[in-house]
């Protein structure tokens, strides 16, 4: 993508709204702009963000077993009138009335329209496990939303639901989505601490948050230095294995880790002294087991191998994927800008030309583009006629993790400079070994 055809509007100044460094980041990178207050449109730059952090979480929700679907934004009040949710949820849901006089809703999240389509179509242990899922948007009419898409009112959710026979199996469920979530969110470049927390207007006794430390974090988290040495990293895990998915799940919670909420001071004290923490965190995701309090409610009902007729056992398990992009930023970025794991960049190679209409260096700049897409790797070409200092700023600005810049200087001496954003290191080579050199990065074959 050449950028003088791009559709990137970046600011030089910090819009006086943004408190944050994400969303100050977010604003001046052109990712985003506001269309009234928590609402977003996601301009090129950040829909591309946006969609490599959702192929992300189906990719570890299909490793892990689970179905994606997708539900609608607009539901029936009767549905949260049967689970006794409609009133309760309280002035956070957004309820409208249609054409027809109908109580309608915005959903904030799905677990009653996920639990009538099971209840209508799964009715004998044989269908049994099932965990369904979907990406979809959200609302919540938050009373005072701030700090970007970290807290708007609409946002992109994933909402996954299991549906299993007995408890012990919907715990595995559980277990499950903790692994995988694990894995997820390193994928991302990103520690994310599960948590002991509340489960709120969701419902059920078992329930973790999952929370990326940073200063800007709204929860006052208390944990045990040691979860922050714990990485999950390329473990083969086989996710139809209890013992696995248990043991992963024992060594991230073993230790102490509580939101404020669920704080308790005198379990805190036995940790010891030097190992006791309390920070900000985000959050990013969270788990939950509710039982069959739901499935009765609404109908979810199948008959046993002795041919009883039982309740499903639930749970639901969600991630923030607009927030994450947002949590990305906070957890890296320096006084520059942006800097994006791999995983999730816009663009995985930025393309400077120093001397735009020079008619080597174009040509040397148009050949590199080639190369790079010839390998599959997607590229911001700046070839625009401004000051290199201008174009350095903008690179650093949006944050893309490899530059490859060319001049008359180098070209002369048949050498392109290849830079890491995250370490701001600096090599010249020939093209053709900076081009090996970001595709190896990336995985890809020569």
């Amino acid at each position: 993508m050449r950028l003088s055809r791009y559709f990137l509007p970046v600011l030089k100044e910090t819009p006086a709204e943004a408190q944050i460094v994400s969303h100050r980041l977010m604003l001046r990178a052109g990712m985003i702009r506001q269309a009234s207050a928590g609402i977003y449109s996601w301009l090129p730059l950040g829909y591309r963000v946006l969609r490599n952090i959702e192929r992300i979480v189906h990719e570890e929700q299909a490793r892990a077993g689970h179905i994606p679907v997708l539900m609608p934004t607009l539901q029936s009040a009767d549905l949260w009138r049967q689970s006794g949710r409609y009133d309760a949820y309280g002035p956070e849901m957004l309820r409208i009335r249609d054409r027809h006089d109908r109580d309608m809703l915005y959903g904030p999240t799905n677990e009653e329209m996920i639990t009538e389509i099971v209840a209508a179509y799964v009715n004998s242990y044989r269908s049994l496990p099932l965990t369904l899922y979907h990406i979809q948007w959200k609302f919540r009419d938050e009373m005072r939303p701030r700090f970007g898409v970290m807290r708007g009112r609409e946002f992109l959710m994933k909402d996954g639901y299991n549906f299993d026979l007995s408890k012990e199996a919907a715990l595995h469920a559980y277990n499950r989505h903790l692994v995988s979530y694990l894995r997820t969110y390193e994928r991302m470049g990103l520690q994310a601490i599960p948590m002991r927390a509340d489960s709120g207007p969701i419902g059920g006794d078992y329930t973790h948050e999952f929370l990326v430390l940073a200063e800007t974090g709204e929860s006052e988290v208390f944990y045990d230095s040691e979860v922050t040495d714990l990485t999950f990293g390329d473990r083969d895990i086989d996710y139809d294995d209890w013992d696995q998915c248990q043991g992963v799940l024992e060594e991230f919670t073993s230790r102490y880790a509580r939101t404020d909420e669920t704080h308790d001071e005198a379990v805190f004290d036995k940790v010891p002294e030097a190992r006791r923490r309390s920070a900000r965190g985000i959050e990013v995701g969270q788990i939950f087991y509710f039982g069959t309090a739901y499935s009765e409610s609404l109908g979810a009902f199948v008959q046993n191998e002795a041919g009883e007729r039982v309740p499903l056992h639930m749970g639901s398990h969600g991630i923030g994927v607009s927030r994450l992009a947002g949590a990305i930023i906070e957890a890296s970025h320096d006084d520059r800008g942006i800097i994006w794991p791999e995983a999730v960049t816009p663009f995985q190679v930025g393309l400077v030309n120093l001397r735009q209409g020079d008619s080597a260096t174009d040509a040397a700049c148009h050949g590199i583009e080639l190369a790079l897409e010839k390998r599959g790797l997607s590229v911001l070409y700046d070839d625009r006629e401004e000051r290199a200092g201008a174009k350095f700023a903008t690179m650093d600005l949006i944050g893309l993790p490899w530059r490859i810049t060319v001049g008359p200087r180098g070209l002369e001496k048949n050498v392109v400079e290849l830079t890491s954003r995250r370490t701001g290191e600096s090599e010249e080579m020939s093209a053709e070994a900076a081009i090996d050199r970001v595709a190896g990065i990336y995985g890809l074959a020569p």
